[in-house]
């Protein structure tokens, strides 16, 4: 029975706001006009994501980078007709977003290490290197190490840029440092570690790695340039030389791109100086990108902002399309050192080398005069 046309409305709102994959709402405003009408009249795609997400709630308004209607003499006509236009700039948006947050492959989500609260030894514990996996170079340990401090109570904080603006975050993951090259190996962890996810305000300077430098906190400018619209539980962090994990209760969709790890509480002091330091040698944000589909624009005092649609191809298979595309460049680059291979192999051939056998002395030859306290008289 089609029920859309033969039920009341709110008992087929009811019905349909029971499908929870972003799929279904497709596949149901594909089934018939009034389907697709009825479907994009009540919102159906943006109530689910909101649902999901409740800090897309925040979106003010939707910028289409191809057949965008705003602002053209397109757009001129009947105001029934205009509040069609973006109930449907909207349904695909909103369609394409919860397909991207539900659909889209798990991945590493940092792109850059921005700025510490502090740093012990500027540029050589710098927050650069919580990017390595490895707790060392070769020999060269790598590690980030706050500044010592005589009070436990004293916080840290470690800023990163995320690969977009929007990413959801799944999990966190901290490798505490160990110090191999001290006396006892200490491992300089904190009690708890807290994370926030946020974007700029607007006008705020941009920071780098290269301000980040002893003496110089950077605390108090995180505070005032970011606005933090997750806030984490403290998670409890274990004295141990190990990737640890730290999974949010929810995925969060992070808003502008920032994350700051907290470190609350010291433990280990250092034999040298009887100061507490807080050290990691990695850092792992696991979560969903969005950043090939959307971009987050003009973020107000209030949170609002623009959410620009940068492609509406399928999120998943413009991951598949780039892994291919990958793979099909390394097949290239190996075939052609195959073929510069049989070049020089085809060039030996016709231009033999000249061989030299070598003839090494053996032992018991007389190379080099004995010395005179052992010449024979």
């Amino acid at each position: 029975m089609d029920f859309v046309n033969n039920l009341d409305t709110d008992t087929s709102l009811s019905i349909l706001s029971c499908l929870d994959d972003p799929s279904d709402i497709v596949r149901a405003s594909a089934v018939s006009r009034s389907w697709r009408q009825f479907v994009v009249k009540y919102s159906l795609s943006k109530n689910l994501c909101l649902k999901l997400f409740h800090q897309l709630s925040n979106v003010d308004h939707i910028i289409e980078t191809s057949n965008d209607r705003n602002g053209e003499s397109s757009e001129a006509g009947s105001s029934s007709l205009m509040d069609t236009r973006l109930l449907e700039k909207e349904h695909r948006a909103f369609a394409l977003l919860a397909r991207g947050c539900m659909s889209s492959p798990i991945e590493s989500c940092i792109a850059d290490a921005i700025r510490a609260s502090s740093t012990d030894n500027y540029p050589v514990e710098s927050i650069l290197n919580t990017l390595e996996k490895r707790d060392r170079i070769g020999r060269t340990p790598s590690y980030w190490s706050s500044t010592g401090q005589h009070k436990t109570t004293v916080p840290e904080s470690l800023l990163y840029k995320l690969i977009g603006d929007l990413c959801l975050i799944t999990e966190v993951s901290i490798h505490p440092f160990q110090a191999y090259f001290q006396r006892g190996h200490p491992i300089y962890s904190s009690h708890y570690v807290r994370f926030r996810l946020g974007h700029e305000k607007d006008n705020s300077p941009h920071y780098n790695n290269s301000q980040d430098k002893k003496g110089e906190p950077g605390k108090s400018s995180i505070e005032s340039n970011y606005v933090w619209t997750y806030t984490s539980q403290e998670f409890s962090m274990a004295q141990e030389n190990r990737l640890q994990s730290f999974q949010l209760p929810e995925p969060v969709l992070c808003i502008g791109g920032y994350l700051l790890v907290e470190f609350l509480g010291r433990v280990q002091t250092q034999e040298m100086d009887g100061q507490y330091y807080i050290c990691v040698s990695h850092v792992k944000v696991e979560g969903r990108s969005l950043a090939k589909s959307f971009r987050v624009e003009n973020v107000d005092d209030n949170g609002k902002f623009g959410l620009k649609v940068l492609s509406y191809n399928d999120p998943k298979k413009m991951e598949e399309m780039d892994a291919e595309a990958g793979q099909d460049m390394d097949a290239e680059a190996g075939q052609s050192q195959l073929r510069n291979l049989e070049q020089l192999l085809n060039l030996l051939h016709r231009h033999p080398l000249d061989v030299v056998d070598y003839v090494w002395p053996d032992e018991s030859d007389d190379e080099y005069p004995e010395s005179e306290d052992e010449a024979e008289p």
